[in-house]
């Protein structure tokens, strides 16, 4: 175990080789490390004093990694970094890494101070060496040498030996230095390290030229040095006043000079550098020899400024050569299109380069292969080009090839698997791949493929319970996305250990709330004739409850139907009890019984009420003051509240700006644990600001978030105005949340890529992840489980790596020929399926709520292959319309206004929607028995599940027939 620990962390040394040769002084080091023997260290010194630093701290690393290691060799060394003045280099071996942009600035610092160096040494050095002593630039020690170079050799060596010294500080040292200047009444020298100047002559003094932007400050600064040769700078000031990128320009004098006006200074008008870190550039070197990977890195270490800088080598080098170059880069959720988009490729491509997002939130104004063609990266969700990769490029329509792009960067990449729509995109990329073998031995030229970068945090094991299963798994991903080598870094064995803490909970010793409930459903049970063999707070249940709705409504026994739906109801307040506060779930099962009898109420029309929904709506009467009463008292509430709020006040009472995330099951959940937390004093005193972020899908009940209301909640959590995210599943995968320094998982366990997502979000140094148990929720177990899931596919990924290429390469090709032969059968089962279709006059819909007959396939006709509507006389006459606010969708050129409900039982149908300004009623096929050639079949809940093609609706006919009705009432009105 031992070795396997040394092995690592002389891994790690040779990771960061380059930055601790850069920020080591050998001199203040090497005597302190207990190691290495009086003959190495005398031989290190010996180097230093010949061969200057840089190779004294070759040969110091080359010691410090020779084997065999004695026990805590590694910690003395970085010890020894600490106590010796080399800080700097000891946080990249104890994993405190700047951030990418704060490196490049800072090395940027260094730059510029060894392009100022011939004048900087003309400073008073003991006076700004005692100054930097003070600010903390230099330790005594080093203090003392300057001094004794000094007065030795001169105030020039001095001053040198200062400035080789201070670059070797954590990031900061630059501003507090040129504080230093001023404070010491060095002008001259102040005013060229970017401090504020008088004006004056150009070539007597630097004249610095200052533009503001939003993010940036420009500086041009004109110095005149002693050789009479202009220097002119270009120097971008972050608003923290650090510089983070820099041009010179040495003009000669013999030449004229046209000196720069601040006018002349274009915004914004330079890509910003990017730069990556050694572990980044390692995993992107294939990449960038246009080989197809997976960068499989941990959430926050930068697997998109990987993507970005592939992009930009690949556009660059193309662009050169004079070649075509096109890159879409694929999300596969619509908040990522704006953050990828803003936050990164815009960032660094423009204006170099065209860029343009899309998504649903973003309807085309162009069609997608106009947008294709006229920008250089498109940033999308996967299903808008698989749509456009599925047109027919000889219809009207235009589609686009995938011979049309150079480069597919996939995020998220673990989703290319069957079923899912990446892996659509990738089956047509292995068909063209396959096909240019076929070519090939026909003498035919190959058709361009692009080239692949998947990106992943983890890519799982599926199902897998042993080592050759999460292989395969893996595999398959790998050969899905036709992958050279999935790349990875072993940065999480290097990272800090997080404190991790499991918290079980105890069963309330009283439960009375959830008695009542119970009891209410064992009356149901009665009343229908049902006899569950589980328990009734039992996920068991669920499924049971679901099943017999079905069965009942197939059948057309609307008594178990109805006593179904209502079930799992109160299974959901049972489940709701157990989660968070009995008033929360007392609250969701009063809306749901004031919402049905809203459906049998209006003033109109008299809607039918069985006997079975009167028993039901009384029974929930009979205990609605009951429930009421007790859920106000606080001694029943489970204790997973308890334990959820002790961990939160812990955290936030325990650290100093305290960030976190509490992820939880349901959208319902997460809504009301946020207003708990608004509503607990507590949590106010110690400075918590919650705010929830949930899913944009409208697959729930509750009402979802719009990307923008996601965004303004992130930018808050980002800038502190909010410190407690409460999140569902949305928030685990992709989307880019603040650093956080404690994650909560409250009664919420998936698999283990959610698991590392999830943890992933606490990246912050000295992190807490939390798991708080929930009643009959099993995360305790799960969490076993996944940790297990995570150990293979760590040893997976690992095995797979050390493959032979042919021997990886020939289990890739089997796979894949494997996936392109599985894809014929099926799309040769859909044909026939195709075939097997009914006519749509063999289609009924029958209401779900009284099985009336409502219409027949005939009537029904389809609006741009999507909404199935009735536009006939005789079904106008079976619906009431009620008023929806919750419903504002505004899409392309129709938009919904409010929903229809049956005349006879209230039961909901549909959406009345407007199109084209005409309005009509939008069938939801969930709402519906469907019945075919006089069998009810199975609840269905897409359109696409029923075996029926309906005619397209004709806008022109209708559009007529309005007109004319609307006339005749003008001519009978008058």
């Amino acid at each position: 175990m031992a070795s396997e620990s040394d092995e690592k962390q002389v891994q790690l040394i040779e990771f960061f080789r380059s930055r601790l040769c850069q920020y080591i002084d050998v001199e203040q080091v090497v005597d302190r490390i207990q190691f290495i023997d009086r003959e190495q260290k005398e031989k290190i010194r010996q180097k230093a004093k010949n061969d200057g630093n840089l190779s004294a701290v070759t040969l110091l690393l080359t010691a410090v990694q020779k084997k065999p290691h004695s026990l805590g060799w590694f910690r003395d060394f970085v010890d020894a970094l600490h106590h010796g003045g080399s800080g700097f280099a000891a946080d990249y071996l104890e994993q405190k890494l700047p951030d990418p942009e704060e490196e490049a600035e800072n090395d940027t610092c260094v730059k510029f101070i060894e392009l100022l160096a011939p004048d900087l040494t003309d400073m008073k050095t003991e006076v700004v060496a005692l100054e930097c002593m003070s600010q903390k630039l230099l330790t005594q020690e080093e203090f003392d040498r300057v001094k004794a170079k000094t007065e030795t050799e001169g105030q020039r060596y001095g001053a040198s030996e200062l400035l080789r010294r201070i670059v070797k500080r954590r990031p900061g040292w630059y501003s507090k230095f040129v504080e230093i200047l001023q404070k010491t009444e060095h002008k001259f020298l102040h005013q060229l390290t970017g401090g504020l100047i008088d004006q004056g002559d150009y070539l007597n003094n630097p004249m610095a030229v200052m533009r503001p932007h939003q993010d940036f400050t420009l500086k041009v600064i004109f110095y005149l040095n002693k050789k009479k040769n202009i220097y002119i700078y270009f120097i971008c000031i972050s608003s923290a006043s650090d510089i983070y990128s820099l041009i010179t320009l040495e003009v000669n004098t013999s030449e004229p000079v046209s000196l720069l006006n601040s006018s002349d200074v274009e915004q914004g008008s330079e890509t910003a550098d990017i730069v990556l870190r050694d572990y980044q550039m390692e995993v992107a070197r294939p990449a960038l020899e246009g080989k197809n990977i997976i960068v499989c890195l941990p959430t926050g270490s930068g697997k998109t400024r990987v993507a970005v800088y592939i992009t930009k080598a690949h556009l660059d080098s193309r662009r050169a050569e004079k070649k075509p170059c096109k890159v879409v880069v694929l999300v596969n959720k619509v908040p990522l299109v704006e953050q990828h988009s803003k936050a990164e490729f815009k960032r660094y491509l423009e204006p170099n380069y065209k860029i343009e997002k899309v998504s649903g939130d973003s309807p085309l104004k162009i069609s997608f292969s106009e947008i294709v063609k006229q920008n250089d990266v498109i940033i999308c969700t996967a299903q808008i080009l698989e749509n456009s990769l599925a047109i027919p490029n000889n219809g009207d329509d235009e589609g686009i090839n995938l011979s049309d792009i150079t480069l597919m960067v996939i995020d998220e990449c673990h989703h290319t698997q069957k079923g899912e729509v990446y892996n659509l995109i990738m089956m047509r990329y292995l068909k063209l791949k396959h096909k240019n073998h076929i070519r090939k031995k026909a003498e035919k030229k190959p058709l361009p493929l692009p080239q692949i970068l998947g990106l992943t945090a983890s890519p799982g094991v599926g199902k897998a319970t042993k080592m050759k299963q999460a292989e395969e798994h893996i595999m398959r991903i790998c050969a899905n996305m036709d992958a050279f080598k999935i790349m990875t870094s072993d940065l999480e064995s290097n990272k800090k250990e997080q404190r991790r803490q499991i918290t079980l909970v105890e069963n309330r010793k009283e439960d009375p709330f959830g008695n009542v409930i119970k009891n209410i459903m064992q009356a149901i049970h009665s009343h229908a004739k049902l006899s569950p063999t589980c328990e009734l707070d039992s996920q068991m249940y669920e499924q049971w409850a679901v099943q017999i709705g079905r069965k009942a409504e197939k059948e057309g026994d609307q008594t178990v139907r109805v006593c179904a739906d209502h079930l799992q109801q109160y299974y959901e307040g049972l489940n709701l009890c157990n989660t968070i506060r009995m008033c929360d779930a007392y609250n969701f099962l009063n809306k749901f019984y004031e919402d049905k009898l809203k459906e049998k109420k209006d003033e109109k029309h008299k809607i039918q009420i069985t006997e079975t929904e009167r028993f039901l709506f009384n029974l929930f009467q009979e205990n609605k003051k009951e429930l009421e009463t007790l859920s106000k008292i606080p001694k029943y509430e489970n204790d997973s509240l308890s334990k959820l709020r002790k961990a939160v006040l812990y955290e936030f009472s325990t650290r100093d700006g305290a960030r976190g995330i509490v992820f939880t099951k349901t959208r319902r959940s997460a809504i009301a644990l946020n207003q708990w937390i608004q509503e607990n004093s507590r949590f106010d005193d110690i400075g918590v600001k919650p705010a929830y972020v949930i899913g944009g899908g409208d697959q729930s009940v509750v009402k979802p978030m719009t990307s923008a209301e996601q965004k303004d909640v992130l930018k808050k959590f980002a800038n502190g105005d909010v410190n407690l995210l409460i999140a569902t599943a949305v928030a685990e995968e992709g989307l880019d949340i603040a650093a956080c320094n404690f994650v909560i998982r409250y009664g919420h366990v998936t698999n283990e890529i959610a698991k590392i997502q999830a943890e992933g979000r606490g990246r912050a140094e000295d992190s807490s992840l939390i798991l708080v148990e929930v009643k009959n929720s099993g995360v305790a177990g799960k969490e076993f489980v996944n940790e297990f899931r995570i150990k293979l596919m760590t040893k997976a990924i690992d095995k797979i790596r050390k493959m032979k290429q042919e021997d990886y390469e020939s289990q890739i090709t089997e796979f894949q020929y494997q996936s392109i032969l599985e894809d014929k059968v099926r799309t040769k089962k859909k044909g026939k399926e195709e075939i097997r279709k009914c006519k749509p006059s063999d289609v009924k819909l029958l209401c779900q709520g009284c099985s009336i007959e409502v219409c027949s396939g005939d009537d029904i006709k389809i609006i741009d292959k999507m909404h199935r509507v009735n536009v006939t006389k005789e079904f106008e006459k079976l619906f009431i319309r009620r008023e929806n606010t919750s419903l504002q969708e505004r899409l392309l050129d129709y938009e919904t206004n409010g929903y229809i409900a049956c005349l006879n039982c209230g039961a909901r149908w549909g959406s009345m929607m407007v199109f084209r300004s005409i309005e009509i009623p939008c069938l939801l096929v969930e709402n519906f028995v469907v019945n075919v050639n006089g069998q009810n079949i199975s609840k269905r809940k897409k359109w696409s599940e029923v075996p029926v093609e309906f005619s397209a609706f004709n806008y022109t006919e209708h559009a007529s027939q309005v007109t004319q009705s609307d006339d005749d009432d003008d001519i009978d009105s008058d």
